[in-house]
């Protein structure tokens, strides 16, 4: 069974949180496609070359998760070529048998479009900052900035910006609790999957 679901959406508003539960709940492989930016950020050096030589080794570096890593990840994703020495390895892992989940900001835009469920989800700018924050701490209006900032990048750059596929189910998590957040996306998977 070759069965996609794509998830979208800003940093922190839980699409990692959520894709997981979807493929632990559903028995689907997850991928989680910020890493692979992150790991070509934080290697240095010519983005394109570190996209192109990317290894196991780099998706397993424990400082992928720091604001660092995702403010580089911010700014190599916005070179097309990156983008696309990194297109392929997203779209065979998605087509995999056993069915995927892959979550990032164009998976249902660009990478799936052909996607069996789309989902984008969003928080408010200052919750997803919060979020943010407890998870990294330092100063909150400077985390505020930075996903404020982000934001801006990712929706505004030329190649892939971050917005909804027009078929996509909308999950605002600004309210919701994590289980609830869970529980609609995976009502709309089984739906899905009939």
């Amino acid at each position: 069974m070759i069965f996609t679901v794509a998830v979208d959406g800003p940093a922190a508003a839980g699409k990692g949180t959520i894709s997981k539960a979807l493929a632990d709940r559903f028995g689907l492989a997850h991928l989680d496609t910020g890493l692979l930016y992150r790991a070509v950020g934080a290697k240095g050096g010519d983005p394109v070359a570190a996209a192109q030589g990317l290894t196991p080794a780099d998706l397993a570096r424990d400082d992928l998760r720091s604001l660092a890593a995702g403010e580089a990840a911010s700014k190599v994703a916005a070179i097309p070529a990156v983008r696309a020495a990194l297109t392929q390895f997203q779209r065979d892992f998605a087509r995999r048998e056993g069915g995927a989940v892959l979550d990032g900001r164009d998976i249902g835009t660009v990478i799936c479009p052909e996607a069996a469920v789309k989902l984008f989800v969003t928080a408010s700018a200052e919750v997803r900052a919060h979020r943010r924050w407890l998870e990294v701490g330092g100063d909150a209006a400077q985390v505020l900035a930075e996903v404020v900032a982000r934001d801006e990048r990712d929706m505004g750059r030329a190649d892939a910006p971050l917005k909804p596929a027009a078929d996509a189910v909308m999950v605002d998590t600004s309210e919701l609790s994590i289980d609830e957040a869970v529980a609609q996306a995976a009502a709309l998977v089984a739906a899905r999957l009939g």
